[in-house]
């Protein structure tokens, strides 16, 4: 059954935080708040997370699963990135955009994309994830939280808790999240491309 962290949206009790991320060491998946919409997310480096969390989510190998990352700077290690590249995601980060970029080589390869081998990357803004993932240590794999045969992402942290308590290791409640998505941006070729327009500015990107 699910563990439910009912957490201050401004100041999150570190101790909470804290059980939360045993619960990723542990292998479990997490239901976490972001600023676009509730995620799921698990630990980079556990195969039988990553698994789990496709499962859960009902996709294959070819969906194009999402690092989270504390800064642009963690961003970079999970990413090549040139310098255009760097100035775009500089421009909108942190903030509501998920950029689709060329895996380094500190992503595995079984959760880049299996034929393009991209990942995408992104900053939040949402200070319970951000101190989730400093006291992690380390970028989250993650996806919107749209559960299988559902077709519009869960954002009230009770519905969750309810529909995945068997599936899934936690629930971390800091309130509603939008249900606006991410804009997805495509700066893996030489035309950036805009996959989907979200919540996320394009303007900020001089687009």
């Amino acid at each position: 059954m699910a563990q439910y962290f009912e957490l201050h949206p401004d100041n999150p009790q570190p101790r909470l935080l804290r059980q939360a991320v045993a619960l990723l060491e542990k292998g479990g998946i997490l239901a976490v708040p972001t600023d676009s919409s509730y995620a799921l997310v698990c630990h980079l480096d556990d195969k039988n997370a990553v698994d789990a969390l496709r499962r859960v989510r009902g996709v294959d190998d070819k969906h194009q699963l999402t690092l989270l990352c504390r800064d642009l700077s963690e961003l970079a290690t999970y990413a090549r990135v040139d310098n255009r590249q760097y100035r775009l995601l500089k421009a909108a980060t942190p903030g509501r955009f998920t950029f689709i970029l060329e895996a380094s080589k500190e992503v595995p390869r079984r959760v880049s994309h299996p034929s393009r081998k991209t990942i995408g990357l992104r900053v939040p803004d949402h200070k319970v994830l951000q101190e989730l993932l400093a006291l992690h240590g380390s970028a989250l794999l993650g996806t919107t939280l749209i559960p299988r045969g559902d077709t519009e992402p869960l954002n009230d942290a009770q519905e969750i808790r309810e529909r995945l308590e068997n599936q899934i290791a936690g629930v971390l409640d800091a309130g509603a999240c939008t249900a606006q998505p991410t804009t997805v941006v495509d700066l893996s070729q030489d035309e950036i491309d805009i996959v989907r327009l979200g919540g996320g500015d394009i303007g900020l990107l001089g687009l």
